[in-house]
C-alpha cells in the first residue's frame, strides 16, 4: 500500500474549494431550507409546515413531498423531536400535543398527516388522483395493512426460528400483494401516474427496506422487483431525491421511534449490518440496495461544503475531541482536516492522523444524518474517507450510537449558526 500522505490541507486551503450552498428557496427539493418558493413571489405563501429538525419523521415526509411536488410556496419551521432532545416550547403552545407534522394552512392548524393532505387537496388541487378515489383509497388501506405486518416482524419478533416465521411470511405475503399492484399498471407507480398513492407508501416502504436489511438481513428490494422498479423511479425525481435518507440513518433513527427494533441475530444478518455500519460504502451485500441512481457530480464538494459550514460545533460536540482537553481537541481537529483531505483527493491514501482520535472519526461516521446533513451520495463519500483516515490510526470504536433515545444528536447546539432561508 503506498505511503499515507505527509500533511492534511489547512481550513483555509479547505474553505477555498467548498462551493456556496445551492439556492434553497427556489432550487431543487432540499431539507436545509426555510421557505420554498418555486419562483413565486413570498407574498404567495398560504402554509407553514412544523417538521422535524433530523428528516427523521415519515408523516412530515409525506407531507413535505406533497408539498414540493404540486410546488405549493410554504414555510418550514422545525421542531425537535422528542427521541433526540426537549420539544420547543413555542411549540408546544402552538400544538399542545405536540404531534409532527403540522401544518398552518391560511392560519388555520391541522394536524395529522392524513387529515393534512386532505386540506392541502381541498385547497391546491389533487396530485394525480384524488385521496377519495377508490383506486387510491384502496392503495391507502393496503399501505396500512403492509405497515402493520412490518411492525409485527421487526418490533416484536425477536431471533429467527419457527416461532419468527409467522411474521416473516404474512409480511412477505403483504409485500407481494404490494407487487401485484404496481404491476397492474403499466408504468412503475401505483396508478397511471406518480401521484398521492405514491407519497403516502414512500416513507414507510423507503423505511421498511432499512430495517429489514439491517436486523433482519432481509433485502427488500432485492427480493421484490417490482418494489425495486417503482423505487428507481422516484430516485429519477429531485422531489424524492432531496427527501430520500439511507439505510445507514434509517436503521439508527427508528429504534427509539418505534420503541424497538429486534434482529434476527442470524449469520447473515449480522453480516449486513456490520457493512452497513462500517462499510465499505455502497454496500457490496445483495441484501442492500440503497440507490439506483448514478452517482451525480461533485457530491464530495457538497460534503465538504456541509462539513465546513458546521465543523467548529461538529468538533466541539464530539466526545473524543473538546470534551477530553485542548489536545485532544487539536488532534480530532487535524484528524478532521485529513479526512476532508482524503474525500477530495479520493483513490490517494489519506494524510496519517495524529494517534488516538480513531474513535472521534468514527463518532462522526457514525452521526451522517440523510438527508438531514447532504445527499446520501455525499455520505457515503464522507463516511468511506472518515473510516479510510480512521483506520491508520486503529480499530478503535466511538461511542455505540443509542438505541433507546437519541440525544446524541441534539439538534440545539446547531442551531446559533445562521440558517439560509
Amino acid at each position: 500500500m503506498p505511503a499515507p500522505a505527509a500533511a492534511p490541507l489547512s481550513w483555509t486551503e479547505l474553505e477555498a474549494l467548498a462551493p456556496a450552498e445551492p439556492d434553497r428557496i427556489h432550487g431543487s427539493t432540499n431539507p436545509q431550507a426555510r421557505l420554498r418558493l418555486f419562483g413565486r413571489p413570498e407574498s404567495e405563501v398560504r402554509v407553514t409546515l412544523y417538521r422535524d429538525h433530523h428528516a427523521w419523521c415519515p408523516y412530515c415526509q409525506k407531507v413535505w413531498l406533497w408539498l414540493e411536488e404540486k410546488r405549493i410556496p410554504y414555510r418550514i419551521r422545525k421542531v425537535t423531536m422528542f427521541c433526540y432532545g426537549e420539544k420547543e416550547a413555542w411549540f408546544k403552545q402552538r400544538v399542545p400535543s405536540g404531534m409532527l407534522p403540522a401544518l398552518e394552512l391560511d392560519g388555520r392548524l391541522i394536524t395529522e398527516s392524513d387529515v393534512i393532505l386532505g386540506e392541502l387537496e381541498a385547497a391546491f388541487g389533487p396530485l394525480g388522483q384524488g385521496l377519495s378515489d377508490p383506486d387510491v383509497f384502496s392503495l391507502r388501506q393496503l399501505e396500512r395493512r403492509l405497515f402493520r405486518a412490518w411492525c409485527q416482524w421487526l418490533c416484536y419478533s425477536e431471533g429467527h426460528g419457527p416461532h419468527t416465521a409467522p411474521a416473516e411470511q404474512h409480511f412477505i405475503r403483504m409485500a407481494q400483494l404490494v407487487e401485484l399492484a404496481l404491476e397492474a399498471t403499466p408504468g412503475p407507480f401505483f396508478l397511471s401516474e406518480f401521484g398521492s398513492a405514491d407519497v403516502i407508501f414512500i416513507p414507510y416502504l423507503e423505511r421498511m427496506n432499512a430495517s429489514l436489511s439491517y436486523y433482519k438481513g432481509y433485502g427488500l428490494r432485492a427480493e421484490h422487483p417490482a418494489i425495486d422498479r417503482w423505487f428507481a423511479a422516484l430516485e429519477q425525481r429531485s422531489t424524492y431525491l432531496g427527501t430520500q435518507s439511507d439505510v445507514h440513518t434509517h436503521a439508527h433513527d427508528l429504534p427509539p421511534q418505534m420503541g424497538c427494533c429486534l434482529a434476527s441475530g442470524t449469520a447473515d444478518q449480522k453480516a449486513v449490518a456490520e457493512v452497513i455500519d462500517q462499510g465499505p460504502w455502497p454496500s457490496p451485500n445483495p441484501a442492500v440496495i440503497e440507490t439506483r441512481q448514478p452517482e451525480p457530480a461533485a457530491v464530495a464538494l457538497e460534503a465538504l461544503t456541509r462539513v465546513m459550514k458546521h465543523r467548529a460545533v461538529l468538533l466541539a460536540v464530539n466526545p473524543e475531541g473538546a470534551q477530553r482537553g485542548p489536545d485532544a481537541a487539536d488532534r480530532l481537529d487535524t484528524a478532521l482536516r485529513c479526512s476532508l483531505t482524503a474525500l477530495l483527493h479520493h483513490g490517494v491514501p489519506p494524510c496519517a492522523p495524529p494517534k488516538g482520535t480513531a474513535a472521534g472519526l468514527r463518532y462522526l461516521r457514525d452521526r451522517i444524518s440523510v438527508p438531514r446533513d447532504m445527499s446520501l451520495h455525499a455520505a457515503r463519500h464522507l463516511r468511506q474517507a472518515l473510516e479510510a483516515t480512521a483506520s491508520l490510526d486503529g480499530d478503535q470504536q466511538g461511542p455505540a450510537i443509542p438505541v433507546q433515545h437519541r440525544r446524541d444528536q441534539n439538534p440545539q447546539p446547531f442551531l446559533a449558526i445562521a440558517v439560509p432561508r
